[in-house]
């Protein structure tokens, strides 16, 4: 069996190895040496743990100053745009329970054949939902608020056609795949 390198190395330097102990009174003078230099050595303090515990609380705090405000500021987003046009909290509930509902007929009809076309659908209403708060910060900055209000009821619309298109082709897709079933022969 072969050596390894390692045992190979300690045979080669067998013998030359300093085995010898210091001289009487080497540490004295090793200690008087490093003293001499004002050279002192500190040795790490512990931590403190109430540090510890204080920052995890600075911590915590901080989060939830920060949701408070994201939420606060949600809530005085749409009492602002109330306060602008109070129909518009009616028609937006209107339209969201609408697309709600069609968002979920669409879930109801996945399937391998229209994974695709329901995923890329929800990236689109992504999209749509994104331009619609866009739309919603420059009602608030004090846009033309007809022409604001007739852009937030279009994104609406074209989310709803939007839906209803993608369920009409997958019926579409249901009716090809059902007439190609049919007409196989076994």
């Amino acid at each position: 069996m072969k050596k390894d390198n390692i045992d190979n190395l300690f045979d080669q330097l067998q013998g030359s190895f300093d085995t010898e102990k210091p001289t009487q009174g080497h540490q004295q003078r090793f200690l008087e040496k490093l003293n001499s230099n004002n050279k002192t050595i500190q040795l790490p303090k512990k931590k403190d743990h109430k540090f510890r515990y204080l920052s995890i609380a600075a911590s915590v705090l901080l989060l939830c100053s920060l949701g408070f405000i994201y939420f606060n500021t949600n809530s005085n987003l749409n009492n602002q745009i109330v306060q602008i046009s109070p129909e518009i909290s009616n028609t937006e509930f209107y339209f969201a329970n609408l697309i709600e509902q069609e968002v979920a007929k669409l879930q109801n009809e996945s399937s391998p054949e229209t994974k695709k076309i329901i995923a890329d659908t929800m990236a689109q209403l992504s999209k749509l939902e994104t331009n619609y708060k866009g739309i919603e910060n420059d009602l608030i900055k004090g846009g033309n608020s007809k022409l604001i209000l007739s852009a937030m009821i279009t994104n609406f619309q074209t989310r709803i056609d939007l839906l209803e298109d993608v369920l009409s082709q997958i019926e579409e897709i249901k009716l090809i795949k059902k007439s190609t079933d049919e007409n196989s022969i076994i």
